[in-house]
């Protein structure tokens, strides 16, 4: 029953793919205060990359301000540098060691940007599945040749791990519409 591991084993690699995305998604800037948003900021400081949230106390004091405190004051001008480098589109306030970011309204320019750069996450998340997917029908088809599984097994499984991989995809396909809807009403 080993077969079974591997599909459970691609359910879980899949939902993983699926979480990437979810995650990814929230970082991009949708109108309103969202700390997930300075997740793709990275500081370069102390000879390495660093996120945010490990320099500083990251609020949503409103929905539509981030407020950072910074807490070493000799970092305030490395995280604006990497808030400003980012692609976020929003320009810090600084007030000593405390960090204002004002969320401004999406253009329409801004929000056709942002329904394309989800579509090229969805399109990642997507073959990120199917490569799963071959993975595990790899694996199936090495089972079935060291006569763990019989060709009806093998086929079995198969569609198994097909019918896994469309759920998946329909999930990405879901929060992705899900997500360009929330931008446009915006």
């Amino acid at each position: 029953m080993s077969d079974n591991i591997d599909i459970s084993n691609v359910n879980t690699k899949m939902l993983k793919a699926y979480n990437v995305f979810v995650n990814d998604l929230t970082s991009l800037r949708t109108g309103r205060a969202n700390i997930k948003m300075l997740d793709i900021v990275k500081v370069d400081v102390y000879g390495q990359k660093m996120p945010i949230n490990q320099l500083a106390t990251i609020t949503v004091p409103e929905p539509r301000l981030i407020a950072i405190q910074v807490w070493d004051k000799s970092n305030v001008s490395l995280v604006d540098a990497a808030i400003q480098k980012s692609n976020l589109g929003i320009n810090p306030q600084i007030n000593g060691q405390l960090m204002r970011l004002p969320i401004p309204d999406l253009t329409e320019e801004r929000r056709i940007e942002l329904k394309k750069m989800m579509k090229e996450l969805s399109e990642k998340s997507k073959i990120s599945i199917r490569n799963i997917r071959r993975e595990g029908n790899d694996n199936l088809k090495k089972q079935n040749q060291n006569k763990e599984i019989s060709d009806d097994q093998l086929k079995e499984y198969e569609k198994k791990v097909q019918d896994v991989t469309d759920q998946h995809i329909t999930l990405v396909e879901n929060k992705l519409k899900e997500k360009e809807k929330e931008i446009m009403e915006i």
